[in-house]
C-alpha cells in the first residue's frame, strides 16, 4: 500500500525561499563562466604556449609512456585517460586538440605522431576508435626533466592526481606553431615561425638584454607557415611584431607552365595557411558560373602523398596566364587575409605582446626552468655523496662495523651505536645497515671512490653554474641553439613586399588583362650575400636612365650581378651547379622608387624555389640576346654561350661540369671583353674573351687557367672594354692554419692595369705576395673602382685604399670580409 508522504508545512517552504536579484546574479556568473573560458580553455600560456587541454594531452601522454621509440596505441585511450585523469570537459574537445597537434599542414612543429587518417584542410578526421597516437620526437623537449622540480603541479579537477602548471617546453611552442581560440570578450590569432629563427632570435635577446625591435626582425622576419606560400607586405608583420596586432595577406605559390603543346596553365604548389583545395576549387567554380571568372576552361586536383599539394588551373588559348592568375589572387582564397592578435596568457592575466615581449617571457620561463633543474640536481648528487661517504667509512672499517652490528640488540641500538662510534648521521647508519654483502669488495671501494670523485666534480660545477646568472642564461640560449639543431627545419614561406596602390585608389571588380601589372623596365639586382630586388626604372625618351643610392648604405647592399629587363619578362638564374632556372622578376619585392637597398630584398634561393640550400645563384642573365655569357669553373674551365642557344625549359644545364667541379661565376662577356680568372694561390690570369669561341648549352667548355697543386678559381669575372681603364682588383689573403671565416687576414687592392695579359690556359702572374702565417685568397674582387666588402651578415667592411703594387702583400683587416662587389651608383 502506498503512502503519500507528507508535505511541510507553508512557513516551512517560505524560509527556503531567498530573493535574488537577478542582474546580479547573472553577472556573477557570466564572470565566472568566462574566467573559466579564459584561463581554463581558449587562451594558450606565454611560456610553454599550450592550453590546458594540450598541456595535459602530452603530460599524460608521456606519463603513459607514449615515447617515438614505443608502439602507437589507440587514440580512444588517449582520450579516455586525459578526461578521466584531468580534464573533464568532454572527449570531443580533447580528440581535436590531439588531433591539431598531429597535423603537419596546421603546426609547424607537430607534437603528436598520428597513425591513421587525421584528416586533412577539407576532411576531418576519422573517429578516435580508428586512429592511433604517440608523441612524437620534438614533445620530448617539451616534457623533458618534469621529474626534476622544474615547475609546480597543481591538483587536478577533482583533487585525485597532480598535473604540471606549465611544461618545461625546450621549443618556444607559442611562436613556432602559433595559437587560436575565441574566449569572452577576446580572442587570439597567432601565426607559426620558423624553429631556427625564432631561436637565433632568442639567443641573441640572451645575449643582448637591450636588443631592439628591427635587430629582432633579422633573425625573425615574418612568419613561416606549414604550408609554405608567400606573405605579400611586410609592414602588417612590423605592426603585429611591435604592438601584437597586425595584417598581411598570403598568397599561394603558382607556377604558370605548359601542360601541352598549345596549351598552358597555372599550377599551384602550396596554398595559403588552413586553405584547402577543395575550397579553391568550389570558388573557382562559383566565380565562372557567375561570369566574375574569366580564361579558366579547367581545374584538376591532382594533390598525393608523393608529388604532394599540385592543383593544375588550365587557361583558354588567348587568355594571357599572369593576367587570369592576378583575376584569382581577387576573386578565390589563393589570396587570403591573416589577422594577427597576440593575445596570451602572462602570470594568470590576459596580455597582447609583440615579439620582443614573447622572447622575453619564454627567456624567463627557461631561466626558471634551468636554474630549479640544476638545484635539484645539486641536492640529488650532496644526497649521493652524503651516503657514498658513509659507505667508505664503513669499507675501510668493515671489521669494526661488523662486529658493532653484531654485539648490538636490535636495529636501533645498531643504529645508535654506528653514529656513536663512526660520527655518521642517521641517514649513513641506515644505508650502511642495509648494505650487502656483495658490495664489500676491493672493486666496490674503487668505484664508490670514482663515483665520490665524480660527484664532487658535478657538484662543484653546478655550484659555479647557479652562482652565476650569466652562466644560467648562456647555458638556456645553448640548449636552444641545440633545440634548433635537431628539430628545425628551412623556411617553407616566402616574404615579399606589397604592391603600392595610389592613395584612394579602389580596387576594380574586373581585372582588365594587362592592367594589373604594366611591363615597366626595371633593373634586377643580386647581392653578394644572396638577396635580389627589382627597381622599375623611369621611362625616358632621351639619355640614360639613372637610379638613386641611398644617402645611408644599408646591410647586403653590395652587388654580384645586375641586368635591365622589363617586370613581365622571363630572364635567367645562373646557379653554381651550372643550371639555368627561369623566372619572372614580377613578384621580386622593390624596396623604394627609384633606389637600391638590397637588405629590402628577399633570399634568391627562397624565391626560386631551389632544393639544395647548397646551390648558390651566381648571376642574372637575359634569355634573349647575341651578347654572349661567359662562365668559369673552380677548376678553371671557362666557357661561353650565346643566350640564343637556350633551350626552351623551365631550368637547363649551360655548361657540363666535371665531377668535382663547380660554377664560380657568369657575366656578359662580348669579344672585345676581357676574362679574368683569380685563384686561390694568388695567381691572376686575363686574355681577351675572343679567344673563347662561342659552345652551345650541353658543351663542357675548354681550358681558361693552368692551376697549380691544389689551387682552385676563387673568382671569375668579364671586364667590358670600358671598364678595363678603371678596373681594380680586390684580394683578401687568409690564415693557412686557421679556420675559413674566422681570421680577418690582409687585404691589398691594385689597378688591374698593373697586371699583364697571357694567353688562355697560362697560369697567369702573381697578385698578393702572402705575409707569414698566410696560405691563400679567402676572397678576390676584379671590377670597376670603388669596390665594396661586406662581411657574411651584410654589413660593410673597410678595405685598404686603391694603389698598392701588383705583387705587394696585403694590409691587416679589423674585420673578416665574407665577399667583395660592385657598388650602386
Amino acid at each position: 500500500m502506498s503512502r503519500t508522504p507528507e508535505l511541510p508545512a507553508d512557513d516551512q517552504i517560505a524560509e527556503r525561499i531567498e530573493d535574488v536579484d537577478v542582474a546580479s546574479e547573472m553577472q556573477g556568473s557570466f564572470l565566472e563562466y568566462a574566467y573559466s573560458v579564459i584561463y581554463s580553455r581558449a587562451l594558450p600560456d606565454a611560456r610553454d604556449g599550450l592550453k590546458p587541454v594540450q598541456r595535459r594531452i602530452l603530460f599524460q601522454m608521456s606519463e603513459m609512456g607514449l615515447r617515438p621509440d614505443r608502439g602507437h596505441v589507440k587514440s580512444a585511450r588517449v582520450v579516455g585517460e586525459v578526461m578521466g585523469r584531468l580534464h573533464p570537459h568532454g572527449d570531443a574537445a580533447i580528440y581535436d586538440a590531439l588531433v591539431r597537434m598531429a597535423q603537419s599542414f596546421s603546426l609547424r612543429v607537430p607534437f603528436v605522431d598520428g597513425h591513421g587518417n587525421f584528416g586533412s584542410l577539407d576532411d576531418g578526421p576519422a573517429a578516435p576508435r580508428y586512429t592511433e597516437a604517440r608523441l612524437a620526437p620534438p614533445a620530448l623537449a617539451m616534457v623533458e626533466s618534469l621529474d626534476e622540480d622544474v615547475v609546480d603541479f597543481v591538483p587536478n579537477y577533482d583533487n585525485s592526481f597532480m598535473q604540471p602548471e606549465v611544461l618545461p617546453a625546450a621549443i618556444p611552442g607559442l611562436l613556432v606553431n602559433g595559437a587560436s581560440g575565441i574566449a569572452v570578450g577576446m580572442a587570439t590569432n597567432m601565426a607559426p615561425h620558423n624553429l631556427n629563427e625564432v631561436a637565433a632570435a632568442a639567443q641573441h635577446l640572451i645575449a643582448n638584454p637591450e636588443a631592439t625591435l628591427d635587430e629582432l626582425m633579422e633573425f625573425v622576419p615574418g612568419p613561416d607557415f606549414p604550408s609554405g606560400g608567400t606573405i605579400v607586405g611586410l609592414g602588417g608583420i612590423r605592426d603585429a611584431y611591435s604592438t601584437g596586432r597586425g595584417s598581411f595577406k598570403t598568397r599561394a605559390k603558382v607556377s604558370i607552365e605548359q601542360l601541352t603543346a598549345r596549351k598552358s596553365g597555372l599550377v599551384v604548389t602550396e596554398l595559403p595557411y588552413l586553405v584547402g583545395p577543395e575550397r579553391v576549387i568550389e570558388k573557382i567554380k562559383d566565380g565562372v558560373n557567375a561570369k566574375k571568372i574569366t580564361g579558366i576552361s579547367d581545374v584538376t586536383d591532382l594533390t598525393d602523398r608523393k608529388r604532394g599539394m599540385r592543383l593544375v588551373i588550365g587557361v583558354k588559348t588567348g587568355f594571357n596566364p599572369q593576367a587570369v592568375l592576378e583575376q584569382l589572387y581577387r576573386l578565390t582564397p589563393l589570396e587570403d587575409s591573416f589577422n594577427i592578435n597576440n593575445v596570451t596568457l602572462v602570470e594568470g592575466q590576459p596580455q597582447t605582446l609583440g615579439l620582443r615581449e614573447l622572447l622575453q617571457v619564454y627567456i624567463g620561463h627557461r631561466v626558471s626552468v634551468v636554474t630549479r633543474r640544476s638545484q635539484f640536481r645539486l641536492t640529488k648528487r650532496r644526497d649521493r655523496l652524503h651516503l657514498v661517504e658513509g659507505l667508505l667509512i664503513a669499507i675501510l672499517d668493515i671489521d669494526e662495523v661488523i662486529q658493532v652490528i653484531r654485539t648490538s640488540d636490535d636495529t636501533e641500538q645498531a643504529r645508535t651505536r654506528l653514529i656513536d662510534v663512526f660520527d655518521l648521521s642517521t641517514l649513513q647508519a641506515e644505508y650502511i645497515l642495509e648494505l650487502r654483502l656483495r658490495r664489500l669488495t676491493k672493486f666496490s671501494r674503487i668505484e664508490l671512490e670514482t663515483e665520490r670523485d665524480t660527484l664532487l666534480a658535478e657538484i662543484a660545477e653546478l655550484e659555479e653554474l647557479l652562482a652565476s646568472d650569466l652562466a644560467i642564461r648562456t647555458l638556456v640560449a645553448d640548449e636552444l641553439g641545440d633545440v634548433a639543431e635537431k628539430y628545425g627545419s628551412p623556411r617553407r614561406t616566402l616574404l615579399t613586399e606589397a604592391k603600392q596602390q595610389p592613395a584612394g585608389a579602389k580596387r576594380r571588380k574586373q581585372a582588365p588583362e594587362d592592367l594589373e601589372h604594366a611591363d615597366v623596365p626595371c633593373r634586377v639586382f643580386l647581392g653578394v650575400t644572396g638577396r635580389i630586388a627589382r627597381v622599375d626604372l623611369p621611362i625616358r625618351e632621351e639619355g640614360p636612365t639613372t637610379i638613386t643610392v641611398p644617402k645611408r648604405r644599408s646591410k647586403h647592399d653590395a652587388v654580384r650581378s645586375a641586368l635591365d629587363t622589363t617586370s613581365r619578362t622571363e630572364i635567367g638564374a645562373i646557379t653554381s651547379r651550372g643550371r639555368l632556372v627561369r623566372f619572372s622578376p614580377l613578384e621580386l619585392p622593390t624596396p623604394a622608387a627609384n633606389s637600391v637597398q638590397l637588405g629590402a630584398g628577399v633570399r634568391v634561393h627562397d624565391y626560386l624555389a631551389l632544393p639544395d640550400r647548397s646551390e648558390r645563384v651566381l648571376a642574372v642573365v637575359p634569355l634573349t640576346g647575341d651578347v654572349p655569357i661567359a662562365l668559369g669553373t673552380a677548376q678553371g674551365v671557362v666557357k661561353r654561350v650565346v643566350p640564343s642557344a637556350f633551350p626552351n625549359k623551365p631550368d637547363f644545364e649551360v655548361i657540363a661540369l666535371k665531377p668535382g667541379d663547380e660554377l664560380i661565376a657568369a657575366a656578359p662577356a662580348p669579344d672585345d671583353a676581357e676574362l679574368v680568372f683569380v685563384a686561390s694561390d694568388a695567381q691572376l690570369l686575363h686574355f681577351p674573351a675572343s679567344a673563347v669561341r662561342p659552345q652551345g648549352a650541353a658543351a663542357g667548355g675548354m681550358a681558361g687557367i693552368k692551376l697549380g697543386a691544389d689551387a682552385r678559381v676563387v673568382h671569375f669575372t668579364a671586364l667590358s672594354a670600358d671598364e678595363v681603364e678603371q678596373a681594380v682588383v680586390a684580394t683578401v689573403a687568409a690564415g693557412g692554419e686557421t679556420l675559413m671565416g674566422t681570421d680577418p687576414g690582409s687585404a691589398k687592392v691594385s689597378a688591374f692595369a698593373e697586371f699583364p695579359g697571357k694567353g688562355r690556359a697560362t697560369g697567369g702572374v702573381r697578385a698578393q705576395r702572402f705575409l707569414k702565417g698566410e696560405g691563400e685568397l679567402s676572397v678576390a674582387w676584379v671590377g670597376p673602382e670603388p669596390a665594396l666588402a661586406v662581411g657574411s651578415d651584410g654589413s660593410t667592411r673597410t678595405l685598404p685604399e686603391p694603389g698598392a703594387k701588383r705583387d705587394a702583400s696585403g694590409t691587416p683587416l679589423e674585420k673578416v670580409v665574407g665577399a667583395i662587389g660592385r657598388r650602386v651608383g
